[in-house]
C-alpha cells in the first residue's frame, strides 16, 4: 500500500486533489481511499487531505503519519507544518514553490518543485495550483498515468467546459514542468 499526504490551506483544493487522484488510480484498477483532516473549519486554515492506494482493498482508516509521497499546495506551510518530517526514506515530494521558497535539504527523498501557482494563474486565471500539481505528481512518481489524471479531471469538471479546458491544460503543463 502507498500513502500520500497533501498539505494545503482550506479552500485551495486539497480535498479535490485527493478525490481526482483517487479516481485516476481507480481507472487503473487500483483501490484508493481519500479523506480530509482539518481543524478549524474556516477558509485559509491549514489542513490535510490523505490518499491510500493499493492493488487490493484498503481497510485501514487512520490518518497517514509516514507517507510515501507528499504534495504541498501551499509553500507557506513547508516550515510551519513540517511537511517533510515523517516522509519515508526514498519518498517523493511534489511542491508548489514561489520565488523565495526555502525547501529543506533532504538526502533520502526526491523533491520536484515548480511554480504551480504562477502556472495556474497563467492558464486558469487564478492561483489554484492543485491541478498543476496533479500533472507534476503523475510525472514525478510514475504511480499514475497522465491519461488517467486527465480522464478524472474531465469527469470532475465536465459540467463546466471553460473550467475543464483550463484545468486540463494546467495538468499537462504541470506534467511537462517536472
Amino acid at each position: 500500500m502507498k500513502e500520500i499526504k497533501i498539505f494545503a490551506r482550506a479552500g485551495q483544493g486539497a480535498i479535490t486533489t485527493a478525490a481526482i487522484l483517487g479516481e485516476a488510480l481507480f481507472y487503473e484498477d487500483k483501490f484508493s481511499y481519500a479523506f480530509p483532516h482539518f481543524g478549524a473549519a474556516r477558509m485559509g486554515a491549514p489542513m490535510n487531505a490523505f490518499l491510500r492506494f493499493d492493488q487490493k482493498p484498503i481497510r485501514l482508516r487512520s490518518q497517514i503519519y509516514n507517507p510515501d509521497y507528499i504534495i504541498v499546495i501551499d509553500p507557506t506551510l513547508i516550515e510551519s507544518e513540517k511537511c517533510f518530517n515523517n516522509l519515508k526514506d526514498q519518498g517523493k515530494a511534489v511542491v508548489a514553490v514561489r520565488k523565495n521558497t526555502q525547501i529543506p535539504d533532504k538526502k533520502d527523498i526526491t523533491i520536484s518543485s515548480l511554480e504551480a501557482e504562477k502556472i495556474a494563474k497563467d492558464i486558469i486565471g487564478r492561483p489554484f495550483a492543485n491541478t498543476v500539481l496533479l500533472g507534476a505528481f503523475a510525472k514525478a512518481t510514475e504511480e499514475v498515468k497522465l491519461d488517467s489524471i486527465l480522464k478524472s479531471v474531465e469527469a470532475r469538471f465536465k459540467s463546466k467546459p471553460a473550467v475543464l479546458d483550463k484545468n486540463l491544460a494546467a495538468v499537462k503543463k504541470g506534467y511537462a514542468s517536472v
